[in-house]
């Protein structure tokens, strides 16, 4: 009876070793696991984790690769933008700043000592064309109507696109104006020189000399008046505009005394032009259609020219262009020297009457250039 008892407790003993060795192996298994568990999830945050730098290191390069894209682009724009300021607008404020270097220049109202101005004028200038000095300027940015002053501008375009020894032959007639206008008397078939029309369109300030030269130089007078609006534009009278080439009023047609001067200055770089101003009268040689010769004189003017206005001692007056017409009033822009040799160009826009025209115009010369 023991030895059974003892086998059986034997057996009971064994079972429970093995059930203890089960559970023992069933949490070594479960350790197992979780460690294979945290191992995979160790391993899997590390995945992510490289996967997340690997996004953020491409992020970056597609951003420095899109900054630099955007960075050339914008280089290459103001690349080319560079490149057309320094082709137009550095180079047009080049050819500005070296055209001011040969200019007297002034946006401000600049008062000459010993000189007032008339009240009742419109505009008055003084410059020292050898010192490019403005001594005097009252209004000379006002825009004003310029009578035959305009023809200076057409002047200026007989001279750069006509030669002086081109015969023309006339299409208008003088009596196409009417009795108060001035003109030299030319009639359709009339021919003569471009040098003789100058000449009657500086001294006697003849209309029909105009509209003659402007349909020589551009066919028409429509195409000749573009021309004068883009030839002043390059000038730098951009304060001016042109409806006809002799002056006659319009309202649409206009000048400032400054615009003048610089058309002026640009005509008298031709000597042809300061050789015209400075005769007191000229005699032209005229054929008609007839084939008939004619030889009419045509007087400055100017008063200085005339004598009908002496000048102040010391200044010599060499020439200009004198305009008169309702709207305009008297007018008149010269070319002066003084006893030591210095140019000058002075101009008086708008006064009631040519009397008080030349007592305004002796008075600024005598305080400007006669000192």
């Amino acid at each position: 009876m023991r030895c059974t008892n003892n086998k059986k407790n034997t057996q009971k003993v064994k079972g429970r070793e093995k059930k203890v060795g089960s559970r023992q192996q069933l949490k070594k298994r479960d350790a197992n696991f979780e460690r294979r568990q945290a191992l995979r999830k160790k391993k899997a945050q590390r995945k992510k984790k490289i996967r997340t730098i690997v996004l953020t290191i491409l992020y970056i390069a597609l951003f420095i690769m899109i900054g630099i894209a955007a960075l050339f682009l914008f280089n290459r724009g103001k690349k080319e933008v560079l490149l057309f300021e320094a082709k137009n607008y550095n180079g047009q404020v080049l050819k500005e700043e070296l055209f001011a270097q040969n200019l007297c220049v002034t946006n401000d109202d600049i008062f000459l000592e010993g000189y007032e101005r008339n009240d009742n004028l419109y505009s008055v200038g003084l410059f020292d064309i050898e010192n490019l000095e403005t001594l005097h300027s009252e209004n000379i940015h006002v825009k004003i109507y310029p009578a035959s002053t305009t023809k200076l501008m057409t002047a200026y375009l007989a001279l750069k696109y006509g030669k002086l020894d081109d015969m023309v032959t006339v299409k208008v007639n003088s009596s196409d104006f009417h009795v108060d206008e001035q003109i030299c008397g030319l009639n359709a078939g009339d021919t003569l020189s471009l040098y003789d029309l100058l000449c009657g369109l500086m001294l006697y300030s003849g209309n029909d000399a105009a509209i003659a030269i402007a349909e020589h130089i551009s066919g028409n007078v429509e195409e000749f008046v573009k021309l004068m609006n883009e030839e002043a534009r390059l000038l730098g009278a951009s304060n001016s505009h042109f409806m006809n080439p002799h002056g006659l009023h319009d309202e649409d047609h206009y000048v400032t005394a400054y615009d003048l001067y610089l058309i002026f200055t640009a005509c008298m770089k031709n000597p042809d032009f300061v050789k015209i101003i400075s005769e007191k009268n000229h005699v032209a040689t005229i054929t008609d259609k007839n084939g008939n010769v004619y030889t009419p004189g045509w007087y400055a003017t100017n008063y200085y020219a005339t004598g009908e206005a002496e000048p102040p001692k010391g200044v010599h007056v060499i020439g200009g262009k004198t305009g008169t017409t309702d709207e305009a009033r008297s007018c008149v822009i010269l070319y002066s020297e003084a006893e030591n040799g210095k140019k000058f160009i002075s101009v008086v826009m708008g006064a009631p009457d040519k009397q008080i025209l030349y007592s305004e115009m002796t008075k600024l010369l005598g305080a400007g250039v006669a000192k």
